[in-house]
């Protein structure tokens, strides 16, 4: 019986060491990425710096007019380095996404990135060309994302709205096509539109759905498709996680 408090030891122990390698990781993806980021956009640097010293001026002047600085001071420095950060986290996004744009898979890697409880199923249905459509079920009801030839595409949601449609009910199903002509959703919007579609449904019929679509299976050529654009878009995925976790 003795043994039992040096095995749960052991597990916290172990849970420690693990979550302090988590930490080194994050942190290390984090500097990559602003190494990176820094050699690709002359911008970062001087808008991160503007934005910590004006913050701080501000509560700086604050301070000396309301008789505050010992509060104050500390309070400016934090917002600032916080607005630095934010600006850091949104030009990695902005590379990410033009880095991505246009490549195969590059919908379904959105998607898969998406904050929030999504059911994303990747190249449920394409063709040899690397047309394919995505779906996603949320709050929403079914979200169909093709991407690819417009008119290939559509003909492919045409097809998957209506082996959907069997199975799903009156859920609300929608369309959409990534792109950047007329009636298209750019890839840089594609989350932005998706959360703003309307809650119509709850997390019991979700799971419902899930299974139900599930047992469709895929078809087309979309076995293929590759999950997420190049493999440089890959690794500013992780880089991109990393950033958002913080």
């Amino acid at each position: 019986m003795a043994k039992a408090p040096d095995a749960s030891k052991e597990a916290k122990k172990a849970a420690k060491a693990a979550r302090k390698q988590a930490s080194r990781d994050q942190r290390k993806q984090l500097w990559q990425a602003f190494q990176m980021q820094r050699k690709e956009d002359k911008l970062l640097l001087p808008l991160m710096i503007g934005a910590f010293v004006l913050i701080v001026a501000i509560f700086v002047l604050i301070g000396v007019f309301a008789g505050l600085m010992v509060f104050l001071i500390p309070l400016g420095i934090i917002l600032g380095a916080l607005a630095a950060f934010v600006i850091f986290g949104r030009r990695v996004q902005k590379t990410v996404f033009t880095k991505a744009e246009g490549q195969a898979g590059a919908a379904g890697w959105a998607l898969d990135n998406m904050r929030g409880q999504w059911r994303v199923k990747q190249g449920v249905s394409g063709t040899a060309q690397l047309d394919v459509v995505h779906r996603v079920i949320g709050k929403p009801g079914v979200i169909l994302v093709g991407e690819g030839s417009s008119a290939r595409v559509k003909s492919l949601l045409a097809q998957e709205k209506k082996r959907v449609a069997r199975v799903v009910g009156t859920t609300p199903i929608y369309e959409v096509i990534v792109g950047n002509d007329e009636g298209q959703v750019p890839l840089k919007k594609l989350e932005r539109h998706v959360m703003k579609l309307p809650n119509n449904i709850n997390r019991d019929r979700i799971d419902q759905l899930e299974g139900r679509l599930d047992a469709l299976g895929g078809r087309g050529a979309a076995a293929g498709m590759p999950k997420g654009p190049m493999p440089q878009g890959a690794k500013m995925r992780n880089i991109q996680r990393a950033a958002k976790r913080r």
